[in-house]
């Protein structure tokens, strides 16, 4: 997932795509554990995904705080 695909969208539909990678990735970790990956690199992307959208609500977040200041 690309950063400008991220930042198009609404705060909402990035805490509600953070919540799906979550649980893909959980999928991918019971997965590794049980039998073997198709693709042992789904969970360093999924990793990373998560990661850059966390950067973006959390920026969003402090907009917001300070913006209410």
């Amino acid at each position: 997932m690309k950063k400008k695909a991220i930042s198009k969208m609404s705060y909402a539909e990035m805490v509600a795509q953070r919540d799906k990678l979550r649980k893909d990735l959980l999928n991918l970790r019971v997965e590794q554990v049980m039998s073997h990956l198709d693709n042992p690199l789904a969970l360093r992307t999924t990793r990373r995904d998560i990661a850059r959208l966390n950067t973006l609500i959390h920026a969003q977040d402090i907009g917001n705080a300070k913006a209410s200041k």
